[in-house]
């Protein structure tokens, strides 16, 4: 699987983890230079706290596109360090 914005690659792994529709990826196989942390978090009843990246490529930022879950729930253990996207970032093969 692939994520892209603006045109780039910004992740890309052949072991996402499928939630609620959407893909989330191991930490290590995002390209980091994409991502800057944001001090955005948000609460899921299930899952746990969710931080967030805004991505820059190519001198455009989209903020808040990206978040994963540093610590997890028992329920959601599979997808601790993995991040997921939305806000235009598409997810494809």
């Amino acid at each position: 699987m692939k994520a892209i914005w603006n045109n780039q690659v910004i992740a890309e792994s052949d072991n996402t983890v499928v939630i609620e529709g959407n893909h989330y990826f191991p930490h290590d196989s995002i390209k980091s230079e994409y991502y800057n942390s944001s001090e955005t978090t948000s609460v899921c009843p299930w899952k746990g706290t969710a931080k967030y990246y805004t991505i820059a490529v190519d001198g455009k930022e989209n903020t808040d596109a990206a978040w994963y879950y540093p610590e997890v729930s028992e329920l959601a253990k599979g997808i601790k360090n993995h991040v997921a996207f939305w806000k235009g970032v598409t997810v494809t093969q």
